[in-house]
């Protein structure tokens, strides 16, 4: 097969014949602290093993197969292995409500499904039972129950060809041939916020064309680590844990508790790192924490550093020649004050810094450029296969922008804002329940993105909220809710904010305390040691830090922006609570109607 056009199976066998004994996959098995390893030959090892325990099973090619577990082993390596025997497969959101379980397994017509447990089990269980859902067989990695109808993983290389699946007894997977790159890898369902998911269709050519393409603007280290601790059921993990490993034979470090993700980093410091900007908002947090209880004389160090730091990037941004002076003394300073920081959050050897899904607040973004950690803002989508224009020190950055066009994607601007992309790595179109695909673009074979954005006289992207979610006020103006968002983050205190404002005549908050910043705030301004959640949401001192950030806020922004009233409220917004998707970006129906009661007030006089 012609390397230019790469797939799964190519890769596997390439990186097993090529360095067999380098490492892949790590991971820890829950309560362990001891983490274990599998070469590239022993991946590939597993992957065959495990391809032919669900051929057995019943996987043809084709056939759509849904997994719904963490970022552990045999979810890595069972989606290898079922593209391997020619199935599609498509992961689900752990915290998918049954009724979002139903409709998918229904819309792909999937008859395999793998989930990690027993617990999670209950509504794949109704649905192999229910005889309008093609759903036959159900694999358990943990606790499995035959009496139940669970097939147990390890159970899955001896399942006999005359078992249960013999009705549909296809050949072993040596014999079939290999997917070739236009053939479908995966459907992936966009999580959104609003409707039913849809199933983007994405074939070997778009996924490792994209990968080929980020390549080529990405500077890292051979076989680089990278933390796989999001979703496998987003686009980005998918490429960046999943299949651009694979392309680049990288070493993968499983994490399977977001939670776990601090101590993780510290354990591996990944020359690379990929983080939706809420997680550098707190990341920013905690290191910006532990600086406020530096000793006076340390902390001015640290500031001196910091200003070196914030120079050397920016002249990078710029494009321009670091100055000799310049670029030795900010070594220096990276050396001896810097870098003993970032190794306290595993992020000392860090080359390639990045993040996308939403806008990153450009005062994170330069809370970490003094840090000497330049964050290189991307932006997709899943129709783009994930990465479609991105910042990078090889081809040119302007931090706040979402930067360039990678190779071989078009974008243009239509005349109300909205971003359209046109190129080979934008996905075949969206999956019906009938198994055909309906085209995602228009006869032009451009792509509404539904992204609002503007591209400045150096190419460079900038994008500035989603189409659907502009606030129209009552007198007519739109507002794009994320940029107001940002502009009220940017003080420490606060760590998430909704604004809200559709058909109103002006625009009132919600505010959440950051958990990380703000005791340590509270304590130094004399507003209570250990205090956290409701005591320093109410407290006087706090409130009126609060209210100065948002009048601050307000005097950078335009008439229509300004919030004219705000709420504090005491609980961080999250997945688990359901205000965040999984992949950390805010639902803002969901918290437009948990907190009707709160907002219905900021209006009343």
């Amino acid at each position: 097969m012609s390397p230019t056009t790469p797939t799964v199976a190519h890769l596997l066998h390439r990186n097993a014949d090529t360095w067999p004994d380098r490492p892949a996959l790590s991971w820890r098995e829950p309560g362990s602290t001891d983490w274990t390893t599998l070469t590239w030959s022993g991946v590939r090892d597993r992957v065959a093993v495990l391809a032919e325990g669900y051929a057995a099973l019943g996987a043809a090619p084709g056939d759509h197969v849904l997994l719904m577990m963490g970022n552990r082993p045999e979810h890595w390596l069972s989606d290898l292995a079922l593209v391997r025997a020619g199935a599609v497969t498509t992961t689900v959101y752990s915290t998918s409500a049954p009724d979002q379980v139903r409709y998918i397994a229904r819309h792909c017509r999937a008859r395999i499904a793998v989930v990690g447990d027993a617990d999670s089990a209950g509504v794949w269980e109704r649905l192999v039972a229910d005889p309008d859902t093609p759903l036959e067989r159900l694999v358990v990695v943990d606790g499995a129950d035959p009496a139940r109808g669970h097939v147990p993983f390890t159970d899955l290389a001896t399942v006999p060809a005359d078992g249960p699946a013999a009705g549909r007894a296809a050949p072993a997977v040596a014999d079939r041939p290999d997917p070739g790159p236009d053939d479908r890898l995966t459907v992936v369902y966009t999580s959104g916020t609003t409707g039913e998911p849809k199933g983007v269709v994405l074939t070997h050519r778009h996924v490792f064309g994209n990968a080929t393409a980020l390549d080529r603007v990405v500077e890292l280290p051979d076989h680089a680590d990278h933390i796989c601790y999001l979703p496998l059921a987003h686009i980005a993990e998918r490429m960046l844990g999943l299949y651009l490993p694979l392309f680049r034979a990288s070493h993968v470090w499983l994490c399977a508790d977001p939670q776990e993700l601090p101590e993780v980093l510290r354990h591996v410091r990944p020359p690379q790192f990929f983080g939706v900007p809420r997680v550098w908002e707190k990341l920013a947090s905690a290191l910006r924490a532990g600086l406020d209880r530096l000793p006076e004389e340390r902390r001015a160090a640290v500031d001196r550093a910091r200003a070196l730091a914030a120079e050397h990037v920016a002249h990078r941004e710029r494009g321009e020649p670091v100055p000799a002076e310049l670029d030795t003394d900010f070594r220096r300073a990276r050396e001896q004050v810097l870098r003993p920081l970032l190794a306290a959050a595993g992020l000392d050897r860090v080359v390639w810094a990045a993040s996308a899904s939403a806008p990153m607040p450009l005062e994170v973004v330069r809370f970490w450029a003094g840090m000497g950690v330049a964050v290189m803002d991307a932006w997709g989508l899943t129709e783009s296969t994930g990465v479609a224009t991105v910042n990078s020190p090889v081809s040119g950055f302007r931090l706040g922008s979402v930067g360039r066009p990678l190779d071989g994607v078009e974008l243009r601007v239509a005349e109300d804002g909205e971003v359209l992309l046109r190129g080979a790595t934008v996905f075949e179109g969206y999956l019906n329940p009938d198994g055909t695909v309906a085209p995602g673009t228009d006869t032009g074979g451009w792509f509404a993105t539904g992204d609002v954005g503007r591209r400045d006289e150096d190419g460079f992207v900038w994008i500035t909220d989603r189409k659907k979610e502009l606030i129209v006020t009552s007198h007519g103006k739109n507002v794009a809710p994320s940029p107001v968002e940002n502009a009220l983050k940017e003080h420490p205190l606060i760590g998430q904010a909704y604004v809200h404002g559709d058909g109103r005549p002006h625009l009132v908050a919600l505010l959440v305390l950051d958990p990380e910043t703000a005791p340590v705030w509270a304590a130094s301004h004399g507003a209570g040691a250990g205090g956290e959640g409701r005591s320093l949401a109410e407290h006087p001192a706090v409130l009126a830090e609060v209210e100065r950030a948002v009048a601050a806020a307000n005097a950078r922004l335009s008439r229509p922006e300004q919030v004219r009233r705000h709420r504090l409220l005491d609980r961080e917004w999250g997945p688990g609570t359901g205000e965040l998707t999984p992949s950390l970006k805010l639902r803002r129906r969901v918290v437009r109607d948990l907190y009707r009661d709160e907002l219905a007030a900021l209006y009343t006089p």
